[in-house]
């Protein structure tokens, strides 16, 4: 990424002073100007010129037209060479010039967004680009934070603001972050102007969970840590105004820093074409070696007999000089076989894919009125051949909307809603959903469908009572009271905000609260409860409790949790509530649904305080604090009494398990890289059916250091080896591996297994001397989730897989954590969500759901490799047709560098006469429709092979022009050497022949094309017929007397094509070279057809069979759950909420706006659309020697 400010040696350490320019300056730091842009007025011609003459193919051409500038060896005119060429660059610096235009206007855009700056004691508005390190900011509510900041203080007690992540992460929900005590009153603008202390800090990084620094002020030093920072991307939320000192500004901030660099990307054709075009120029100096040669010995042995009619010119003085001026002549002559007009032609097939991905209709999102975007059009025929997708999940495959799906009280699952036949209902046959009007605090947007838990609360059943009241007490929402009986919750989690939701719509309203109590209504009852404890949640104890007063004085300790937690506290009377419980945990799972226990246990006043004054004891510890207050809340937390359990649905984005189904089944492998942790990326590996209970294995690594992680990768292997010791058919294990001559043994595995590895194992998988043993491993599962990944991992991953498997990758996602990753694969897919638009502005392509990656790839993908690899191969062919029948004509013409054509129908031979019927094949052509497309995905395999357009594909192209080419040349040849004309008079003269080649070739080729188009539309017939009329007009105008008289001195042959092609003899000729060099093509392709048939053209028979038959639409199942127990648990919470709100910091009288959790339906979807792939090897696997579901 390029930047305002000219390039600084690698930092060390960061020093900021507050308010104080002077003092920063000299440290040459980093402006907040962002520039992405590659050009400006006065650099572009000079610089896009260079990049474009880096281009083998460009500087090649130009080199042919100096040539052609050279009277002594040109045989063409310069306007053959330089008229396409200009026409190539400049259509390529139009194309340039114009997405720098958009990237300039993006840069204008950012850089002059406005801020408060405080400048000499007054805040004064400023554009982002003069913003400087160490300046005072002031954000309001809702702005966008516009560098990285260190919070001063904010609107909000203690120093406390809240703020969303969206664009760097690509989470919804809120974090919240503070300032450190002292810093936290300066509030007033005359403190903040006499500020003055220095920051001493970590160097620019691209860690977006990490910040280490140092505050000197008065003398005294205070520790800074992430919780203090406010970066550059976020937004700032329910936070009337804060203050923030700038540490990093511009490419310096944490965003930019993992934007990654922009790379350029080819595709494989574009590498392959490079290759070829150095072998054609080498096939090219052959020929032209030997034409010299043969003019050498010609002159010398037959051409100094002549010298009287034929002189040599002045500056040739010997054979062997003749002879080396012949081969510049001929280099010349044959430089058609690579013409510019091919690149001008990619160019523009490409160009017209893009508008076909962005014009499509079916992907266009009407909610978010979102198009698909081809962000580039280069990379069009590379969606042909994705064999790795790498997906973020948050935003992504997920829509980061938690709802209340189900719950199981006392033993009875709710949510399930039966039609007259006791069937269960699908979402679209289910009747209204509940009517909550007798509840006004119920939030509208929440929507549930079962009333027999509804009619339980009214009737006043006592556990379904405890349940709701568990939910509205045990949580770290704040609420908020913006008008009377408009309820905002603010969650640190949604799935709290639904949780809490749920209980709120079925009469457990929570309404308030302060750091010792809890304000409920109560079926329309306000009860304050006294909060006496919080016992918080986090990642390894997997649970959070209240201990509650009630007004009665009891005291009760709520909990929820993992089930893998909380059934083993459970009392032993609980059993048989156990067994029905862990039965609607298994189902709730199996659907895919994120599940917690819930529990209770009442607690005796005595034993209460004494267990409060061992918690006081150990949060006071000096050493082994959390492992202190750990031990105290599990002596509290046992022998439990079980209430039941709750499920929500982490709602996918619409069609995700048909996509991946579909995906999977056209041998694509995909990888989800995610920053969320592990139970909650691995139960979305479940609801999108990545993972399923049919999985051999499911293993995960989780250790910490190399050794670990080496030991769980290697008992992955042997675990996958041992069980493939044996496959069906009696062969052995061995001979299958032999047989399929496969790089890696584990390619030859039989079961299916998939690979969970957490971000800390990740960065010793990534080591070097491990990398191997991991991307095996990897590759050998048939999915992979990766969870706490940081953006620079996801980035390393892709390139791992980029490295060593030599496939085409993609990598999708929609934050800006995901931006490395998206620049890193070949191509990029951002979706355009509700998260920001960063990962849009890094992609190649985007639009604004998951769902829409399988059109991109089955139907568009397929078809524009399939076009570009037809266009390719019709191409090379018809110009070494074209061009070859030159070298043999240099046979019977003295090595002259004679030309067989005259020079007009040479520039016009790829210009004119063969350009349009293969561009309308080029965009338009089709093997199949796109509904086969999809029903078919195997059909996106020979992409993946690469077996369209290959060095094989190109010799047998070239073979087929040469042998044209040869039948061309002396079809003709043998036929004038004893023709007549009709007068007796001979046939045989130059511009006859001339004339009988030129319209041999063009019809040959025209009836190629059409042999070669799929798919016919008008514009193919029109261009093809077309082209061939203008070739007669264009042959019979030069040819004219009105021509003759214009310019006597270019068209003298007056008269010549209408006598040619009057005679008989010449249709003979042209009829019979038609059919010789067409009938061999028509023959194999016949034979290839009946004998050896693509599944395109079985699909396409199939096609003409089922045409008259009504489509029969198969109704799918969901397939009931079986297997073994797995838990369903999931909680995206994060562990210090209880101790904020015990402290009372966040709370105020008066505060903001909360954020309104809002609730959607739930949809069902296609469980079992996958089947295994009977004709491919068995997928790869992954290790830790745990099965997940064991």
């Amino acid at each position: 990424m390029a930047l305002c400010t000219k390039k600084r040696p690698p930092e060390e350490e960061r020093r900021a002073r507050a308010n104080d320019r002077e003092y920063n300056e000299k440290f040459q730091y980093a402006s907040n100007c962002i520039k992405t842009s590659k050009y400006n007025i006065v650099t572009f011609l000079p610089v896009n010129l260079f990049e474009q003459f880096q281009e083998v193919a460009n500087t090649y051409f130009l080199f042919l037209l100096i040539l052609q500038l050279i009277p002594q060896i040109s045989s063409l005119s310069w306007f053959t060479t330089i008229v396409p060429l200009v026409l190539v660059l400049t259509i390529t610096a139009v194309k340039d010039a114009t997405d720098d235009y958009f990237r300039h206007k993006s840069d204008n855009q950012v850089n002059n967004r406005q801020s408060q700056v405080l400048i000499s004691g007054i805040f004064q508005q400023e554009q982002w680009m003069n913003v400087c390190v160490g300046d005072i900011i002031k954000l309001e509510n809702n702005q966008f934070v516009a560098a990285d900041l260190l919070l001063l203080s904010s609107s909000e007690p203690h120093g406390l603001c809240y703020i969303e992540t969206a664009e760097l992460d690509g989470e919804t929900n809120m974090k919240v972050r503070q300032a450190i005590p002292v810093t936290s009153e300066l509030g007033d603008i005359n403190k903040l102007a006499k500020f003055d202390g220095e920051v001493i800090c970590e160097p620019p990084n691209n860690k977006l969970d990490k910040f280490s620094g140092t505050l000197y002020w008065k003398e005294n030093k205070f520790p800074l840590s992430n919780q203090n920072m406010l970066l550059r991307g976020c937004v700032l939320r329910n936070t009337e105004w804060c203050f923030g000192l700038v540490i990093f500004a511009g490419p310096d901030t944490k965003l930019m820093q993992n934007s990654g660099r922009t790379k350029f990307k080819r595709t494989s054709i574009d590498r392959l074409m490079n290759t070829l075009v150095l072998w054609i120029f080498g096939f090219l100096v052959c020929m032209g070696v030997i034409l010299a040669i043969g003019n050498a010995i010609w002159e010398y042995e037959v051409g100094a007999r002549f010298q009287v009619y034929l002189p040599w010119d002045e500056a040739v003085d010997s054979a062997f000089f003749s002879g080396f001026l012949s081969f510049w002549s001929y280099i010349i002559i044959l430089n058609t076989v690579v013409p510019i007009s091919l690149y001008v032609s990619v160019e523009v097939i490409r160009l017209g894919h893009s508008y076909f991905i962005n014009w499509d209709k079916k992907m266009y999102c009407v909610k978010r009125r979102t198009p698909a975007e081809a962000r580039t059009t280069t990379l069009n025929e590379e969606l042909g051949q994705v064999e790795y997708i790498f997906s973020d999940k948050t935003g992504t495959l997920t829509q980061n909307i938690m709802i209340f799906n189900k719950c199981s009280i006392y033993g009875r699952s709710y949510g399930d809603v039966f039609d007259v036949l006791g069937h269960k209902a699908e979402l679209g046959e289910r009747p209204e959903p509940i009517d909550f009007s007798f509840n006004p605090l119920a939030d509208k947007k929440f929507l549930f469908w079962d009333p027999s838990l509804l009619e339980a609360v009214k009737v006043g059943d006592s556990h379904t009572h405890e349940f709701f009241r568990l939910l509205s007490l045990c949580h770290t929402v704040m609420s908020e009271e913006k008008n009377e009986g408009e309820l905002y919750y603010k969650a640190q989690s949604p799935d709290e905000g639904a949780l809490v939701t749920a209980a709120r719509n079925f009469g457990f309203v929570f309404r308030s609260r302060t750091p010792k109590t809890i304000t409920v209504h109560e079926m329309g009852k306000a009860i304050t409860y006294q909060l006496l404890a919080i016992l918080d949640f986090n990642n390894i104890r997997k649970r959070m409790s209240v201990i509650v007063r009630n007004p009665e004085g009891k005291i009760r300790l709520y909990c929820k949790g993992a089930d893998t937690i909380l059934l083993e506290r459970l009392h032993p009377s609980n059993q048989e509530l156990l067994n029905t419980t862990t039965d609607h945990l298994n189902e709730y799972a199996g659907d895919g649904l994120r599940t917690l226990v819930l529990a209770y246990k009442d607690l005796e006043e005595e034993y209460y305080e004494g267990w409060a004054e061992r918690r006081l004891r150990a949060s006071l510890a000096q050493d082994s604090r959390e492992d202190r207050l750990a031990s105290v809340y599990d002596e509290v937390e046992n022998d439990m009494m079980l209430l039941g359990a709750t499920a929500i649905e982490d709602k996918l984005q619409q069609g995700v398990p048909e996509t991946i189904a579909l995906l999977t089944l056209a041998n694509i492998k995909i990888w989800v890289l995610t920053g969320d942790k592990q139970e909650t990326a691995v139960n979305i590996g479940y609801s999108c059916k990545m993972l399923t209970d049919d999985m051999t294995e499911v293993f995960i690594v989780t250790g910490h250091t190399v050794l670990e992680v080496r030991e769980e990768l290697r008992k992955a292997r042997e675990k996958m080896m041992e069980s493939s010791r044996t496959v069906g058919n009696g062969f052995s294990y061995q001979e299958k591996l032999a047989s399929s001559k496969l790089t890696s043994v584990l390619e030859a595995i039989t079961g299916e297994y998939a690979l969970v590895i957490n971000g800390h194992s990740l960065a010793h998988a990534l080591e070097a001397d491990m990398e191997l043993e991991f991307l095996e491993t990897a590759c050998a599962c048939k999915a992979v989730i990766c969870c706490r990944v940081t953006p620079l991992q996801k980035a390393q991953v892709v390139e791992l897989v980029k490295k060593y498997k030599k496939a085409v990758t993609l990598a999708i996602g929609d934050g800006a954590n995901d931006v490395s990753m998206i620049k890193t694969a070949h191509i990029g897919v951002g979706i355009s969500g509700q998260e920001g638009i960063q990962a849009v502005l890094a992609s190649d392509y985007s639009f604004s759901q998951f769902k829409f990656l399988q059109r991109l790839l089955l139907v568009h993908g397929r078809w524009s490799y399939l076009r570009m690899c037809k266009f390719l191969c019709y191409f090379f062919y018809k110009n070494f047709a074209f061009t070859m029948v030159h070298f043999w004509f240099g046979f019977f013409c003295g090595f002259s560098a004679q030309t067989v054509y005259d020079q007009y129908f040479i520039t016009l031979y790829n210009i004119v006469y063969t350009s349009l019927p293969v561009l309308a094949m080029g965009v338009f052509d089709q093997d199949v429709p796109e509904q086969r497309s999809m029903e078919y995905p195997k059909l996106y395999e020979p992409g993946q092979l690469n077996l369209l357009f290959n060095k094989r594909e190109f010799f047998i192209c070239i073979a087929q022009g040469i042998y044209t080419s040869v039948l061309m040349f002396f079809i003709p040849y043998g036929v004038f050497a004893e023709a007549t004309r009709d007068d007796g008079t001979q046939l045989a003269d130059y511009q006859s022949f001339a004339v009988t080649v030129a319209t041999s070739l063009v019809i040959v080729v025209s009836v190629q094309i059409g042999l070669d188009t799929g798919y016919w539309t008008a514009i193919n017939h029109f261009f093809i017929w077309g082209s061939l009329a203008v070739y007669f007009a264009i042959l019979f105008a030069m040819h004219s007397k009105g021509l003759f008289e214009m310019f006597p001195n270019q068209f003298r042959f007056v008269g010549n094509a209408q006598n040619t092609l009057a005679q008989p003899t010449v249709w003979f000729t042209i009829v019979l070279t038609t059919v010789v060099c067409i009938m061999p093509v028509v023959a194999f392709r016949f034979l290839k057809l009946d004998l050896k048939p693509e599944l395109s053209d079985t699909v396409r028979y199939t096609q003409l069979v089922r045409k008259k038959q009504k489509a029969q639409h198969r109704c799918m199942r969901r397939v009931g759950r079986t297997g073994s127990r797995r838990s369903g648990y999931a909680f995206s919470h994060q562990e210090g909420f209880g101790e904020l709100i015990m402290s009372g910091k966040n709370m105020r009288l008066s505060s903001l706006a909360l954020s309104s959790f809002t609730t959607r339906s739930s949809s069902s979807w296609i469980e079992t659309l996958r089947r295994k792939k009977s004709d491919s090897a068995s997928s790869p696997s992954g290790g830790a020697d745990k099965p997940l579901k064991g």
